[in-house]
């Protein structure tokens, strides 16, 4: 079995401070993880030599975990990729409408992931599919793929999203909704906003308005399913193409929406990373 490896140096704050509290509190390690790690030969070492969690460290310590390979046990199919952004723990890639992120009932066969499987096979590659954010197959723009479980782990919750959209009539003032979303009685997919739903705000500032259409720069403050195009239809804008939340396929023949822009600092190097992707022309056209 081979092994990535990641690497930590103990600063001066963590002196004397159990393996454990370490990799848990500096380092992002789950409980789950660190009980992996405890099971796997060589899964902790400390210069060089194994240790156990509730051993001591040392400022300058170095610290190393292995994570075991997994297998990607996605059936491989050649496929456009547009990558934007790669290294040894992340991929990247702009995501065209009309593509799912990862295999459904209905679609096993044409995803991101299985074009990315089949991109690992041609390079000899051999990570899990691990989607940091997911994007509706008809929204467009940015999705992050961690190539192992602890950038995943420490990029879930950590990304900075900018989702951009064209709604239907004309938002003249930046504003917040502030709805509970939860399904609708009797659909699996379709959502609503209601009581007993869960907590969703979403900020929105307008940057264009033109042709009864408003185009709009979106933050999440939860992220939801369905969040943006349930939120707006419920302020009576729904999106354009969004035919499942009220709007109008005259336009455009998919929900204007598209993920444009993400910032985050790296988990393993520590640098800030900022991606952007520019308005497909289904979009752009809307308001030109």
């Amino acid at each position: 079995m081979s092994f990535k490896s990641i690497e930590f140096t103990v600063p001066d704050r963590f002196d004397n401070i159990t393996v454990k509290t370490f990799l848990r509190k500096n380092c992002g390690i789950s409980s789950r993880m660190l009980t992996q790690l405890k099971r796997e030969k060589d899964g902790i070492l400390r210069n060089d030599k194994n240790i156990k969690a509730i051993e001591r460290l040392r400022k300058g310590d170095r610290v190393v975990i292995h994570l075991p390979d997994e297998d990607n046990n996605i059936v491989p199919v050649k496929g456009d990729l547009n990558i934007l952004y790669e290294d040894e723990y992340i991929i990247i890639l702009d995501k065209p409408f009309g593509v799912p992120v990862h295999p459904t009932k209905i679609h096993q066969l044409d995803t991101l992931a299985n074009f990315l499987s089949y991109r690992q096979n041609e390079l000899g590659e051999n990570y899990k599919f691990r989607a940091v954010n997911r994007l509706d197959k008809d929204t467009s723009g940015i999705v992050i793929i961690a190539k192992d479980k602890y950038t995943a782990y420490n990029l879930f919750k950590n990304v900075d999203k900018t989702y951009y959209a064209v709604c239907e009539g004309i938002i003249d003032e930046s504003g917040t909704i502030d709805k509970p979303i939860k399904l609708l009685e009797g659909h699996s997919i379709q959502r609503v906003c209601g009581e007993g739903g869960l907590n969703s705000i979403t900020h929105y500032k307008p940057l264009l308005i033109k042709n009864n259409h408003t185009l709009l720069e979106i933050k999440l403050e939860t992220g939801h399913t369905h969040q943006i195009r349930v939120h707006f239809s419920s302020i009576g804008h729904p999106l354009a193409g969004d035919d499942m939340y009220g709007g109008s396929l005259k336009y455009i023949e998919r929900q204007a929406l598209h993920c444009g822009e993400i910032s985050f600092i790296h988990p393993i190097t520590f640098n800030e990373i900022r991606i952007s992707s520019e308005l497909p022309y289904d979009i752009k056209k809307l308001t030109l």
